[in-house]
């Protein structure tokens, strides 16, 4: 592929629902810029997008593909980003490189939550958005409802700029509103110049009336013609749309059938037309050494940096590491530093990727989106500059994973080559982590949904060859006392020579704080108990706040005092007081009204105001108490409430449910309540049942 300056360079992002159309777009992209010979099909598994074998399977795509073409001297980087919230993190990674949005609305479907969650991606990242409605060769394709139910939601940005001709119930043309001019589809989604149909003068000349109104807005000078009844030229009109639709005033509306190729040329045409090149655009970093702001703005005369925008690592292809060149001209054999691994990173060759086919360039310029093969520490978010000039750029805000499951190798063996693979598979996806929980021998998976876990499963098993469990995880319990209790243990063994002998007399209370497992004092007088057996009582108090008497889980909040005892002067050793101390607390605490701890988050939830009652029915059942509801902006309400952790299992897929996918949640661990009665009763239970297995194995 040829080298690109900045100028003739444009980065989009194509994002929208699942299922809408976004990869078939960008595969008839590739087509029509001769990049292949023939349209692949997401349902044959063949398109340039989705070389996953996952993706092929399901036939959706599971992470972010760049499609570079080249179209009338200028180089678009597509990025095709995945529809499903799953994989949200992919879509979040790709608007942070992009410049500029293409939302593809099915005419079938409608507008859809996954537009509008690309809609405020767009809106938080300032990017400037062409809406695509595809689908429009299908017969019930409604261009008119998908224009009403935008406007409804948006308001007056948004704006035709092409109005379909039907004829025969077929979609036959389209009407272009800037010039005024209609078309016919030809072969090849090319056309054939018509007069405009009766049936669309009128709404040509309101849409027509308020792009006008739009332009008009940009300057005063334009707002004195317009009312002064003059008209505006072709040129006028072009570069005034092209001030509002980066400052995202104007939201222009295309149309056209991706499988057909029609509308793809006026497409990439408005492309390049509306969209800002990289070299017109601001970026900023800070100078590490100096602190200061450095104002990159894909100057290829400033020093040399790029972020690290995304991660490939592939069994098959290896390693490569995403950049986007925010200043100066990275060439093949640059040596970088990378600041924030400070390390030194010699790059052998540059790449461009097309899906995962990598073609090899000799320079990047600023602006560009290229590749770099085997880097050592690189990792996602990381900054490369040159160490005369160390260069770090703010990483993407990435959405956080909330979902979590258990998981375990089903054949042990595999242990060390899962957690391999897995660390791979983190490092291309931000949104995917493990934790491990020792405390409750187990090892957790985190992720933006239960989809997304399963198909990480899925890619162990068909990539890594080796095969997970996913199952409900452990909840992380806790013990205490509620009374006070006064025990004594007497530790006595004979068994030829020195003997065992230690006698402790304690009593143990509520303590009152459940951050502290234990605390311990002890009152002996006239020396009942040397002192020197004190640590070794502590020491049993130790082991025994591992696992409390009730259910096996640790114990909190209890206060221990050695009051009294005996000893002997031969057969009394540490080892004899810690047993005796192992003993005496397990009879007090099971005179002491033991109750079991539910770990309880701190829940927010955010959703569309219709969905309010729904989302708080569902958390009553829940077990969780409503705190609160807070009014969001853009109709939506954050709903507030404290709930036990056991009612956060399969939350994300219920709750995407009940608001059509536009609900989100977060939540943090906040402290330890009581359990109610039926859930110590049956935890208690489930332990019990638990270790007569382990007895019997």
């Amino acid at each position: 592929m040829n080298v690109y300056t900045g100028d003739k360079i444009r980065n989009v992002v194509v994002m929208g629902h699942g299922g809408s159309g976004k990869t078939t777009l960008v595969e008839a992209f590739a087509y029509l810029s001769g990049v292949t010979t023939r349209m692949g099909k997401v349902a044959d598994g063949n398109t340039i997008s989705d070389y996953d074998k996952e993706e092929q399977k399901r036939q959706f795509s599971i992470g972010t593909s760049v499609v570079p073409i080249e179209w009338d001297s200028c180089k678009i980087n597509f990025l095709d980003t995945p529809g499903y919230f799953d994989f949200v993190g992919e879509v979040e990674e790709a608007v942070g490189a992009a410049a500029g949005a293409i939302i593809v609305i099915s005419g079938k479907a409608g507008v859809e939550v996954g537009a509008e969650k690309a809609w405020e991606l767009c809106e938080k990242y300032k990017l400037p958005r062409i809406i695509f409605v595809s689908d429009m060769d299908v017969d019930n394709a409604n261009f008119k409802q998908v224009m009403d139910d935008l406007t409804a939601k948006y308001g007056k940005k948004i704006v035709p700029f092409e109005l379909p001709i039907r004829e025969n119930e077929k979609f036959a043309g389209y009407v272009d509103v800037v010039s005024e001019k209609g078309y016919k589809w030809a072969d090849n989604g090319k056309t054939a110049d018509c007069p405009v149909p009766g049936d669309l003068a009128s709404e040509l000349e309101s849409y027509k009336e308020s792009l006008m109104e739009s332009v008009a807005e940009t300057s005063e000078d334009f707002m004195d013609r317009y009312f002064g009844g003059e008209t505006f030229t072709e040129q006028e009109i072009k570069d005034a749309l092209k001030q509002s639709i980066n400052d995202g005033s104007i939201v222009p509306v295309t149309m056209g059938s991706s499988v057909l190729c029609q509308g793809m040329n006026a497409l990439i045409d408005d492309i390049i037309k509306y969209f800002k090149s990289p070299d017109t655009r601001k970026i900023s970093g800070v100078n590490a050494k100096t602190d200061e702001a450095f104002e990159a703005d894909y100057d290829i005369n400033k020093p040399k940096s790029a972020y690290i925008w995304k991660t490939i690592v592939d069994p098959f292809i290896g390693k490569y590491s995403l950049i986007k060149v925010c200043s100066g001209i990275i060439k093949s054999d640059d040596v970088l530093f990378n600041y924030d691994k400070d390390s030194d990173e010699k790059l052998s060759k540059l790449y461009v990727l097309r899906g995962n086919k990598p073609l090899e360039v000799p320079e990047l310029h600023a602006g560009d989106i290229g590749a770099i093969a085997k880097l050592n520490s690189a990792a996602t978010g990381d900054t490369l500059s040159t160490k005369a000039n160390p260069i770090r750029y703010t990483a993407t805000e990435l959405s956080k994973p909330y979902t979590c499951q258990r998981y375990k190798a089903k054949n042990k063996g595999d242990i060390d080559k899962i957690s391999s693979a897995l660390q791979k598979m983190m490092q291309e996806d931000q949104t995917l982590k493990t934790v491990n929980d020792a405390e409750n021998r187990q090892t957790l998976l985190y992720g933006m949904g239960d989809q997304h876990l399963e198909i990480v499963a899925s890619k162990l098993l068909n990539v890594y060859k080796c095969d997970i469990e996913l199952a409900e995880p452990k909840v992380a319990y806790r013990e205490t006392i509620r009374k006070n209790s006064d025990v004594e243990y007497k530790y006595k063994k004979q068994s030829g020579g020195h003997g065992q002998y230690g006698h402790v007399k304690m009593k143990f209370e509520p303590l009152g704080d459940t951050e502290k497992a234990y605390e311990f004092e002890q009152i002996v007088v006239g020396g009942a108990v040397p002192k020197n057996y004190f640590p070794a009582v502590e020491k049993g108090l130790v082991e025994s706040v591992q696992k409390g008497p009730l259910a096996a889980y640790p114990v909190v909040g209890i206060k221990a005092i050695l009051y009294d005892g005996s000893y002997h002067p031969v057969d009394s050793s540490e080892q004899a007081f810690k047993m005796a101390t192992i003993q005496a607390f397990k009879k007090g605490v099971m005179e002491a009204s033991p109750v079991l701890l539910e770990p309880i988050a701190s829940l927010k939830v955010t959703v569309p105001d219709d969905f309010t009652g729904d989302v708080m029915g569902d958390l009553n059942k829940r077990r969780a108490r409503v705190l609160g509801m807070n009014p969001a902006g853009s109709g939506k309400t954050v709903v507030e409430a404290e709930l036990p952790m056991t009612g956060l299992y399969g939350y994300c897929t219920v709750l995407r449910s009940m608001t059509g996918g536009r609900g989100v949640y977060e939540y943090e661990f906040v402290r330890y309540e009581q359990a109610p009665q039926e859930v110590q009763e049956k935890e208690v239970a489930a332990r019990a049942s638990l270790a007569e297995e382990n007895a019997e194995d």
